[in-house]
């Protein structure tokens, strides 16, 4: 087919790779415009934009599509469809209309559960039990169009979303290309009113973590978030980043360690795995251990 690809971050890149090897052509790659980023606040291209370059692909990035020159040069491109992953702009119902077939969307969920920005981050935190994706045909509403293919799997107990994220970019390059190869047979299939959830984008404010709260609570919000923005605490009144975690055997006053660098809850402990102390990168507790001078008694989680 002759395809229009819209994506912008790495979630995206392995669908874009996925689909040249399927030897579909790709009429021209929409993106995000480059970002200013590092010390230098130089541009950057972003992730899709720097693989479609490398492809020998075009790359188009609009600031927005409501620019009715923008939607002709869309329009011009003639695409059978359009495979849009983590784009990050709203489809004005012209482009929507514009490819033969329609926009297809890969969302990382199963659908209608976790509509919106920040489905894998909300699946941890709620403690699913399994997420996935949906290959979905787009409309206007967010999130609301007919499902063509779901695929699930579980999420695994001590799982970050960095993890989880990585297995579903891959599971949905593979059933993009799947659901290409069958659409002609695949029968939309319109999502059910009841059991719909919507994951807001993440608030950097959420991510400092709450001793008081249960141990299970705490283990999804630290998975959940890892390893952006990353869950935190303070430890000697500087902020540690968690990064891997799980729930653990102990009771003590909330915030107070237990051993090691497990925590007491509100009920229960959860061991911290891995961490990113300020102006470090992640390690692993046992190695950030042999300098942070932490004694079981010590508190964490209140500002000098």
């Amino acid at each position: 087919m002759r395809v229009v690809f819209m994506g912008t971050p790495e979630f995206s890149v392995p669908v874009l790779e996925a689909l040249v090897d399927a030897e579909h052509e790709i009429a021209a790659v929409y993106c995000q415009p480059p970002r200013k980023a590092g010390r230098g606040q130089n541009l950057r291209p972003s992730p899709v934009q720097a693989r479609a370059q490398a492809m020998g692909l075009e790359v188009r990035h609009p600031v927005r599509l409501r620019d009715p020159a923008d939607q002709a040069d869309f329009a011009a491109l003639g695409a059978d469809v359009a495979v849009v992953v983590a784009y990050g702009l709203i489809l004005p119902q012209a482009v929507l209309d514009a490819p033969a077939r329609g926009c297809l969307n890969i969302h990382a969920s199963l659908l209608p559960r976790w509509r919106g920005a920040a489905p894998i981050q909300r699946a941890i935190m709620a403690g699913d039990a399994e997420t996935g994706v949906c290959i979905m045909q787009m409309e206007a509403g967010l999130d609301t169009g007919p499902v063509l293919l779901r695929r699930a799997t579980p999420i695994a107990a001590e799982e970050t979303a960095g993890d989880l994220h990585d297995r579903l970019r891959v599971l949905g390059a593979r059933a993009i290309v799947e659901a290409l190869a069958r659409l002609d047979d695949l029968v939309p299939e319109a999502q059910p009113e009841h059991g719909v959830t919507y994951a807001e984008k993440i608030d950097k404010a959420e991510a400092r973590v709450d001793w008081t709260a249960r141990a299970a609570q705490i283990d999804r919000k630290i998975r959940g978030l890892s390893p952006f923005p990353g869950a935190w605490t303070e430890v000697a009144g500087k902020r540690v980043k968690l990064l891997r975690s799980r729930v653990a055997e102990g009771t003590g006053v909330p915030g107070t360690v237990l051993d090691g660098f497990t925590i007491a809850a509100g009920d229960g402990a959860v061991e911290i795995v891995q961490v990113q102390p300020e102006g470090k990168g992640p390690m692993f507790t046992q190695d950030w251990l042999r300098g942070a001078r932490i004694a079981p008694g010590d508190r964490v989680g209140e500002a000098s």
